[in-house]
Parts: structure tokens; sequence; C-alpha cells
């Protein structure tokens, strides 16, 4: 049954106040997934605590619009799916990971901080770490000079400690 002015108003409303929230838009095709499938790629969405819709285009457009985004010539043929997070990462890996397993998920085009991204790009932006592995990365990073420099000054204590010892046994 169609929906009425009001309803699509509503609707639009809801789902600007999520996008305005989110950093990462992902418009996903979902042409083909059976009911078995749509259910675990929600559960693993919702795990990830990404918020996942199935919006006719003609009223993401609108929202889109309203938060100042270009949707562009994003005119998919098929059936879309908008996913969408307050992390810069977790809904495109999430989608990817899926998609892994299940080839008819093909994430189409996004948006990360109102700028469009595409296929490719999303693709890329998936395989980046989450923010804990990419902290803990960047801190070892840091710390590596320093465990060097100890190392090597502790080097010659350790020497002189060798040679005292070597000696006081001689």
């Amino acid at each position: 049954m169609a929906k009425t002015f009001e309803q699509k108003k509503q609707i639009v409303d809801k789902l600007t106040e999520a996008l305005r929230k989110a950093k990462l838009i992902v418009l996903s095709e979902i042409k083909g997934l059976d009911s078995h499938d749509t259910t675990a790629l929600r559960a693993d969405l919702r795990k990830a605590q990404v918020e996942h819709q199935v919006v006719k285009m003609s009223l993401l457009r609108i929202a889109l619009a309203r938060l100042g985004i270009k949707a562009g010539e994003t005119r998919p043929a098929t059936q879309v799916a908008v996913s969408f997070g307050e992390d810069e990462t977790t809904p495109a890996r999430v989608l990817k990971d899926f998609g892994k397993k299940n080839d008819k998920l093909k994430m189409l085009s996004g948006f990360l901080d109102s700028e469009p991204l595409s296929a490719a790009q999303l693709s890329v932006l998936a395989s980046v770490p989450e923010r804990p592995v990419l902290l803990s990365q960047l801190l070892s990073a840091l710390s590596g000079p320093a465990r060097g420099l100890v190392n090597a000054l502790s080097g010659s204590h350790r020497g002189l400690v060798t040679v005292l010892s070597k000696v006081k046994k001689d």
C-alpha cells in the first residue's frame, strides 16, 4: 500500500535526524538477499552498533539534501539499503565482511563527513583497523625509538659489568 505524504514526511524527518549523527553513510545493493541473509546482516550490524534501513532512494535524497550532502548521480537500479554509524569505518567494515560471505551484497557508494566516496574507496576504508588497534599500533611505533635508546644505553653498562666481573674472577 502506498504511503501518504505525511508518512513519507515522518520517514524523511527520522532519517535526517539519524543521518545527522552519522560520520559514515554507506549505500549498498541488497537485491537477491533472502530473509535469512537479511536477518544475519542486520544482526551483524546491530552488534557493531550500526543502523541499517531500506529506504526509497527519493526519500534518502531528500534527507541527504537537508543535511547539505549532494547525492550526485547515485541512481541504483536495484533495491538499496543505507547503513550508517558514528564511527568512520565500522559500517563499511561490517558490510565488506558480510559481502565476503554473501556475494549478493555490494557496497555502491557512501559519504564520509558529507564527502562522497566510491565503492573502491569504501573498500579501502573498510580495511582500516579499528580505533583501539590503530591506537596500540601508534603507541608501539612511538615507544620503539625510546626502547631502542634504552637498550643501546644499557648495553654499555652491561659490557662494563661483564668486564668487571671477569677481572674480579681472575
